[in-house]
């Protein structure tokens, strides 16, 4: 599905699309039923290393983004908000198929990022960050000079604000504190939609030059048949025309 896009220098994400409202009510949903069933949830659905390895549970890569914390309702009240404020634009722009495969391509890349960190073996990660950190790059690259406000407070261009919080989610998992933050999930989300991103823009770059090319030789080959077929009428011509003469010459 496709929207119609309207460009403004301030964006606060609404109306509401279609597959942000879907996440949104799958992260909800699934936070209730983590208040009412408990830990048999996170065992099976958050991503845990050791169970990826040990007992093959391939799925926690996709499930581990539509869990939240139990005792912090915060943590997914602003993940929504975020996935609201940028998500909405980035889907009116893309559409809703590329969208909600970028979302998942960058949460997936950010449970891998954290699977392959051996302190982790043994760590459940959940929350939808790493994809809503890739949903922030791509908003900062798509709408560069779009003004947000860091905080609520500090006016910035998308751009800057996407290196800032880059910046501290690097800073921050470089320090040795242990935060309850993976900011191994955020890094690796906003690589995995770097990559995507330069992916994408180099294979149209090639299929615009691609398709130059065809349009080129289509247009060769069309006024080579154009040069031919007057060759061919002029001969026929100057037949026509001695045969006339020699007609009048018998005459």
């Amino acid at each position: 599905m496709n929207y119609r896009y309207r460009t403004s220098s301030i964006s606060f994400g609404g109306p509401l699309t279609p597959v942000v409202r879907n996440i949104m009510i799958a992260c909800v949903a699934v936070y209730v039923v983590q208040l009412l069933v408990g830990d048999p949830i996170s065992r099976y659905f958050s991503l845990i290393p050791a169970l990826v390895i040990r007992e093959f549970y391939f799925w926690q890569f996709f499930s581990y983004m539509f869990l939240h914390d139990r005792g912090g309702l915060f943590h997914l009240l602003f993940n929504m908000l975020s996935l609201f404020m940028f998500g909405c634009e980035l889907e009116r722009y893309w559409g809703s198929r590329r969208f909600f495969q970028y979302y998942c391509l960058t949460g997936i890349g950010a449970g891998l990022c954290v699977f392959f960190i051996p302190s982790n073996y043994l760590t459940s990660t959940i929350g939808a960050s790493g994809a809503i950190y890739g949903v922030l790059l791509a908003y900062g690259l798509t709408f560069p000079d779009r003004i947000l406000y860091m905080y609520m407070l500090f006016p910035l261009q998308a751009k800057y604000f996407v290196m800032i919080i880059g910046g501290i989610a690097f800073l921050t998992a470089l320090s040795s504190s242990n935060s309850g933050i993976s900011n191994a999930a955020h890094l690796g989300g906003m690589a995995f939609g770097y990559v995507y991103l330069k992916t994408v823009k180099d294979q149209r770059a090639r299929t615009r030059g691609s398709s130059s090319l065809v349009a080129q030789i289509k247009d060769a080959y069309f006024h080579w048949k154009l040069r031919r077929a007057r060759k061919k009428f002029s001969v026929y011509l100057n037949k026509k025309e001695r045969q006339r003469d020699k007609n009048e010459t018998i005459h």
